[in-house]
Protein backbone atom coordinates (compact mmCIF):
# COMPACT_ATOMS: atom_id res chain seq x y z
CA UNK A 1 0.00 0.00 0.00
CA UNK A 2 0.98 3.38 -0.33
CA UNK A 3 3.49 5.13 2.81
CA UNK A 4 1.37 7.88 3.47
CA UNK A 5 0.93 9.76 7.01
CA UNK A 6 -2.90 9.13 7.92
CA UNK A 7 -5.04 12.07 9.73
CA UNK A 8 -8.42 11.72 11.54
CA UNK A 9 -10.81 13.95 12.05
CA UNK A 10 -14.23 14.16 12.53
CA UNK A 11 -17.04 16.13 10.47
CA UNK A 12 -17.49 19.46 12.86
CA UNK A 13 -13.99 19.67 13.31
CA UNK A 14 -13.52 19.80 9.83
CA UNK A 15 -16.49 22.32 9.17
CA UNK A 16 -15.20 24.79 11.63
CA UNK A 17 -11.83 24.01 9.84
CA UNK A 18 -13.75 24.95 6.90
CA UNK A 19 -15.69 27.63 7.90
CA UNK A 20 -12.41 29.06 9.39
CA UNK A 21 -10.49 29.16 5.93
CA UNK A 22 -13.30 29.47 3.46
CA UNK A 23 -16.78 30.78 4.93
CA UNK A 24 -17.95 33.26 8.05
CA UNK A 25 -15.34 32.91 10.24
CA UNK A 26 -12.29 33.94 8.16
CA UNK A 27 -11.73 36.86 10.94
CA UNK A 28 -12.37 34.90 13.90
CA UNK A 29 -9.88 33.00 16.97
CA UNK A 30 -12.96 31.65 18.73
CA UNK A 31 -16.00 30.29 17.70
CA UNK A 32 -18.29 27.15 17.63
CA UNK A 33 -19.48 25.59 14.67
CA UNK A 34 -22.72 23.33 15.07
CA UNK A 35 -23.46 20.43 12.60
CA UNK A 36 -27.23 19.59 12.72
CA UNK A 37 -28.09 16.36 10.56
CA UNK A 38 -28.91 12.90 10.90
CA UNK A 39 -26.74 13.98 14.15
CA UNK A 40 -25.14 16.77 16.51
CA UNK A 41 -21.97 17.38 16.76
CA UNK A 42 -19.65 20.65 17.17
CA UNK A 43 -16.40 21.57 16.17
CA UNK A 44 -15.26 24.78 18.54
CA UNK A 45 -12.36 27.01 17.85
CA UNK A 46 -10.56 28.36 20.74
CA UNK A 47 -7.45 30.99 20.42
CA UNK A 48 -7.51 30.24 16.58
CA UNK A 49 -7.13 26.36 17.26
CA UNK A 50 -9.21 23.58 17.12
CA UNK A 51 -9.85 21.58 20.10
CA UNK A 52 -9.75 18.48 20.23
CA UNK A 53 -9.31 17.64 24.12
CA UNK A 54 -7.03 14.62 26.17
CA UNK A 55 -9.17 11.94 24.16
CA UNK A 56 -9.67 13.80 20.76
CA UNK A 57 -13.38 13.55 21.48
CA UNK A 58 -13.88 17.38 22.11
CA UNK A 59 -17.17 18.97 21.25
CA UNK A 60 -19.91 16.27 21.56
CA UNK A 61 -22.40 18.53 22.32
CA UNK A 62 -24.91 16.37 20.70
CA UNK A 63 -24.58 13.51 23.64
CA UNK A 64 -25.08 16.03 26.45
CA UNK A 65 -28.23 15.57 28.00
CA UNK A 66 -31.23 17.41 27.36
CA UNK A 67 -33.70 15.93 29.48
CA UNK A 68 -33.01 13.32 32.17
CA UNK A 69 -34.87 10.06 31.01
CA UNK A 70 -36.29 11.55 27.82
CA UNK A 71 -36.03 10.15 24.34
CA UNK A 72 -33.85 7.26 23.64
CA UNK A 73 -30.38 8.07 21.56
CA UNK A 74 -28.73 6.17 19.12
CA UNK A 75 -26.11 5.84 21.86
CA UNK A 76 -27.40 3.97 24.18
CA UNK A 77 -28.50 6.79 26.60
CA UNK A 78 -31.51 8.44 27.01
CA UNK A 79 -32.43 11.85 26.95
CA UNK A 80 -29.51 13.09 24.78
CA UNK A 81 -29.62 16.75 22.41
CA UNK A 82 -29.09 14.93 19.85
CA UNK A 83 -32.53 12.73 20.53
CA UNK A 84 -34.10 16.46 19.66
CA UNK A 85 -32.28 18.12 17.62
CA UNK A 86 -30.92 16.32 14.56
CA UNK A 87 -33.55 15.55 11.63
CA UNK A 88 -34.89 12.19 13.80
CA UNK A 89 -35.56 14.67 16.61
CA UNK A 90 -37.52 17.57 14.58
CA UNK A 91 -39.92 14.21 13.33
CA UNK A 92 -40.17 13.08 16.45
CA UNK A 93 -41.21 16.53 17.97
CA UNK A 94 -43.51 17.10 15.09
CA UNK A 95 -44.90 13.55 16.15
CA UNK A 96 -45.34 14.68 19.51
CA UNK A 97 -47.09 17.91 18.59
CA UNK A 98 -49.68 16.31 16.09
CA UNK A 99 -50.40 14.05 18.95
CA UNK A 100 -50.94 16.52 21.14
CA UNK A 101 -53.42 18.44 18.83
CA UNK A 102 -52.07 21.49 19.89
CA UNK A 103 -52.38 23.60 16.43
CA UNK A 104 -54.64 23.44 13.40
CA UNK A 105 -52.82 20.83 10.87
CA UNK A 106 -53.94 18.63 8.23
CA UNK A 107 -50.74 16.63 8.98
CA UNK A 108 -51.74 13.22 10.68
CA UNK A 109 -48.91 11.74 12.70
CA UNK A 110 -48.84 8.41 10.34
CA UNK A 111 -47.68 10.75 7.52
CA UNK A 112 -44.12 12.04 9.50
CA UNK A 113 -42.53 9.17 8.89
CA UNK A 114 -42.47 9.61 4.95
CA UNK A 115 -41.20 13.08 5.75
CA UNK A 116 -37.48 14.13 5.51
CA UNK A 117 -36.33 16.85 7.93
CA UNK A 118 -36.37 19.32 4.04
CA UNK A 119 -40.06 18.02 3.79
CA UNK A 120 -41.16 19.59 7.17
CA UNK A 121 -38.89 22.76 6.42
CA UNK A 122 -41.31 22.56 2.70
CA UNK A 123 -44.33 22.54 5.01
CA UNK A 124 -43.09 25.24 7.88
CA UNK A 125 -42.57 27.43 4.35
CA UNK A 126 -46.07 26.48 3.27
CA UNK A 127 -47.73 27.54 6.73
CA UNK A 128 -48.03 24.43 8.27
CA UNK A 129 -48.25 25.44 12.18
CA UNK A 130 -47.28 21.87 13.55
CA UNK A 131 -44.26 22.29 11.29
CA UNK A 132 -43.37 25.35 12.41
CA UNK A 133 -43.92 24.17 16.01
CA UNK A 134 -41.58 21.79 15.39
CA UNK A 135 -38.77 23.73 14.33
CA UNK A 136 -39.52 26.45 17.12
CA UNK A 137 -39.27 23.88 19.76
CA UNK A 138 -35.73 22.23 18.02
CA UNK A 139 -34.15 25.77 18.24
CA UNK A 140 -35.82 26.17 22.07
CA UNK A 141 -33.93 23.27 23.02
CA UNK A 142 -30.44 24.19 21.32
CA UNK A 143 -30.67 27.80 21.90
CA UNK A 144 -30.85 26.87 25.82
CA UNK A 145 -28.05 24.29 25.59
CA UNK A 146 -25.75 26.64 23.57
CA UNK A 147 -25.82 29.05 26.55
CA UNK A 148 -23.91 26.59 28.13
CA UNK A 149 -21.63 26.20 25.36
CA UNK A 150 -21.11 29.86 25.41
CA UNK A 151 -20.36 29.81 29.31
CA UNK A 152 -17.65 27.41 28.47
CA UNK A 153 -15.82 29.23 25.47
CA UNK A 154 -16.71 32.46 25.12
CA UNK A 155 -17.35 32.28 21.44
CA UNK A 156 -17.62 35.16 19.08
CA UNK A 157 -20.33 33.71 17.04
CA UNK A 158 -21.98 30.38 16.41
CA UNK A 159 -22.58 28.66 12.99
CA UNK A 160 -25.02 26.30 12.37
CA UNK A 161 -23.83 23.74 9.46
CA UNK A 162 -25.85 20.66 7.81
CA UNK A 163 -29.01 19.58 6.21
CA UNK A 164 -31.26 20.90 9.57
CA UNK A 165 -29.34 24.40 9.28
CA UNK A 166 -30.71 24.67 5.85
CA UNK A 167 -34.15 26.07 7.56
CA UNK A 168 -32.91 29.39 7.98
CA UNK A 169 -35.00 31.32 9.84
CA UNK A 170 -37.63 28.89 10.99
CA UNK A 171 -34.42 27.45 13.42
CA UNK A 172 -32.05 30.52 13.59
CA UNK A 173 -34.53 32.91 15.33
CA UNK A 174 -35.75 30.42 18.34
CA UNK A 175 -32.01 28.99 18.84
CA UNK A 176 -30.92 32.62 19.04
CA UNK A 177 -34.20 33.77 20.83
CA UNK A 178 -33.46 31.10 23.55
CA UNK A 179 -30.07 31.77 23.68
CA UNK A 180 -30.23 35.18 24.75
CA UNK A 181 -32.60 34.00 27.11
CA UNK A 182 -30.62 31.96 28.96
CA UNK A 183 -27.37 33.72 28.71
CA UNK A 184 -24.98 34.80 31.70
CA UNK A 185 -25.16 38.84 31.63
CA UNK A 186 -21.89 39.50 30.74
CA UNK A 187 -22.57 37.42 27.24
CA UNK A 188 -25.48 38.92 26.32
CA UNK A 189 -25.62 40.79 23.26
CA UNK A 190 -22.53 39.55 22.34
CA UNK A 191 -22.92 36.11 20.53
CA UNK A 192 -23.96 36.09 16.73
CA UNK A 193 -25.71 33.27 15.66
CA UNK A 194 -25.81 32.66 12.11
CA UNK A 195 -25.98 30.10 9.06
CA UNK A 196 -22.60 28.94 7.92
CA UNK A 197 -21.18 30.87 4.83
CA UNK A 198 -19.69 27.34 3.61
CA UNK A 199 -21.64 26.00 0.45
CA UNK A 200 -22.41 22.47 -0.64
CA UNK A 201 -21.70 18.87 -0.26
CA UNK A 202 -18.20 19.35 -0.02
CA UNK A 203 -17.59 22.09 2.68
CA UNK A 204 -16.77 19.58 4.99
CA UNK A 205 -14.08 17.65 2.83
CA UNK A 206 -12.34 21.18 2.21
CA UNK A 207 -12.09 21.56 5.81
CA UNK A 208 -10.87 17.89 6.10
CA UNK A 209 -8.19 18.49 3.19
CA UNK A 210 -7.41 22.18 5.05
CA UNK A 211 -6.79 19.99 8.40
CA UNK A 212 -4.32 17.15 6.86
CA UNK A 213 -1.98 20.12 5.37
CA UNK A 214 -1.75 22.24 8.53
CA UNK A 215 -0.75 18.71 10.39
CA UNK A 216 1.47 17.81 7.37
CA UNK A 217 2.77 21.61 7.88
CA UNK A 218 3.57 21.50 11.35
CA UNK A 219 5.53 18.08 10.99
CA UNK A 220 7.62 18.47 7.74
CA UNK A 221 10.31 20.91 9.10
CA UNK A 222 11.40 23.89 7.32
CA UNK A 223 14.32 23.61 4.67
Amino acid sequence: GLKMPVVLTNDANAAALGENLFGGAQEMKDFIVITIGTGLGSGIMVDGKILHGHSGFAGEIGHTTAEHGGRPCTCGKNGCLEAYVSARGLKQSLREILAANTTNSPLQVGQVDQLTAQGVHQLAKQGDLAARAAFAFTGKILGRHLADAVAYTSPEAIFLFGGLAKAGEFLLEPTRHHLEENLLQVFKNRIQVLPSQLLGKNAAVLGGAAFAWKVLCQETPSP
